[in-house]
């Protein structure tokens, strides 16, 4: 008996990032988010990560010309509708990607993942600096306070600060910019809020002039360290958002929304604090 084929045929979208061995950020949960969003995910390793819920052991950045070798490979066979990047290692990763998705023409969300949940830096200072070309490619860059004040290079310790660093990501060329407040409140106190304040700035203001237009989205917080792969996980869900064809904006403001109920039933796994849950994201 020969059954009947029936594919499916999801959108595609690109995840450039980092491998998290302990699986619950980078590349993995890219992937587990993208699918529970109806989008087919494919992958460019940038580097690997020897880590687990305790923290980053070690970093193994993947020889640039191979991430070139592997997108290039993507491109070639998949109608790619977005690409999201997240942790590049080094400044030549990052040079390279900027380079290879100059010739893109879809939506591109940076995640500039540049500081772990625990502490640990995840890239060197030249490749800090290597970001601003890769900033005016994005449609969206999705910095948390503690990566926005290393782009912007001053303090982002509350929400006029968010929007100030919006703002100046925005000025050099990305279409818009979501500063996410989960290390932050509105008076300077890190992660002391019973509210998280996230800060979209968009590039055309809504009156008409050139002035960047801010919403603010406010959601409560949940009482748990079990925040590891939040960051992936909301980039990866705006990306796969737009892939599927959803404008910017509500891309965002779904992301948003559904990071609650990812990260209030988060996985209780490893010794040290879970990692969000992008299953019960609402696709």
């Amino acid at each position: 008996m020969t059954g009947e084929y029936d594919p499916v045929c999801p959108p595609v979208a690109l995840s450039i990032a980092g491998s998290d061995s302990g699986g619950g950020a980078g590349i993995q949960a890219d992937l587990k988010t993208m699918t529970a969003h109806g989008v087919f995910g494919t992958t460019v390793v940038a580097a690997t990560t020897a880590q687990n819920s305790r923290g980053v052991h070690d970093v193994h950045p993947i020889p640039a010309a191979h991430v070139a070798s592997q997108y290039d490979a993507v491109v070639d066979d998949f109608p790619v509708a977005a690409v999201k990047t997240g942790m590049l290692a080094t400044a030549e990763i990052v040079e390279t990607v900027t380079d290879r998705l100059a010739g893109f023409d879809g939506p591109i969300v940076v995640d500039p993942v540049m500081v772990a949940a625990t502490g640990d830096r995840l890239l060197s200072q030249e490749a800090e600096a290597a970001y601003d070309d890769l900033i005016a490619a994005a449609t969206l860059v999705t910095p948390n306070a503690d990566e926005a004040a290393v782009l912007v290079d001053g303090p982002v310790e509350t929400t006029a600060d968010a929007a100030a660093a919006g703002r100046e990501l925005v000025a050099r060329g990305a279409t818009a910019a979501l500063v996410k407040g989960g290390h932050l409140d509105g008076t300077g106190s890190e992660g002391d809020a019973p509210e998280v304040v996230d800060t979209l700035v968009v590039a055309d203001g809504s009156d008409g002039d050139d002035t960047p237009t801010v919403h603010r989205s406010v959601s409560p917080r949940i009482d748990t360290d079990a925040t590891h792969g939040s960051g992936c996980t909301l980039s990866s869900a705006i990306a796969a958002r737009l892939a599927r064809g959803e404008p910017l904006d509500e891309a965002v403001t779904a992301a948003v929304d559904g990071m609650s109920e990812a990260i209030r039933r988060g996985y209780d796994v490893g010794s040290g604090p879970g990692a969000v849950n992008p299953t019960t994201m609402d696709g």
